[in-house]
C-alpha cells in the first residue's frame, strides 16, 4: 500500500495560462515601484523639510524718504523692496540688500 491518504487527490501542479502569467509579472512590477516611490517620498521629505531656510540678511538701517511710513516689506535675492505711504501717494522703494543703497523708486498711481 501507499502512504498517501486514500482521499487527497493526486495533482499535478497546473500551467497557468499565458494571461495570467502576465498579469503576475505586472502586479509584481507595480508592488516594486509603489515600495520604491514610498522610499523615494520619505527620503525626500526627511531631506527637505530638514534643511534650514536661509536667514533674513537685512541691513541694520533703513533710510526712508523724509515723510514716508512704510505700509508692505518683500525680499528677493539681492534686492528687497519696502512700499511707503506719503502725503503725496505710495511709491515702493527698492534697494539693495547688501549695501543697503537705493536701486529704484516706483511711484503709484
Amino acid at each position: 500500500m501507499s502512504d498517501v491518504p486514500s482521499d487527497v487527490p493526486n495533482e499535478e501542479p497546473v500551467e497557468l495560462p499565458a494571461s495570467l502569467k502576465f498579469l503576475k509579472l505586472l502586479v509584481t512590477v507595480l508592488t516594486g515601484v509603489m515600495i520604491l516611490g514610498v522610499v523615494v517620498i520619505i527620503y525626500l521629505l526627511v531631506t527637505q523639510l530638514t534643511r534650514m531656510p536661509d536667514p533674513l540678511v537685512l541691513p541694520d538701517v533703513i533710510s526712508l524718504p523724509e515723510g514716508h511710513s512704510t505700509t508692505a516689506f518683500t525680499r528677493g535675492t539681492d534686492w528687497f523692496a519696502v512700499v511707503t505711504e506719503s502725503e503725496t501717494g505710495e511709491a515702493i522703494l527698492i534697494y539693495d540688500l547688501g549695501s543697503g543703497e537705493l536701486r529704484q523708486e516706483i511711484t503709484v498711481e
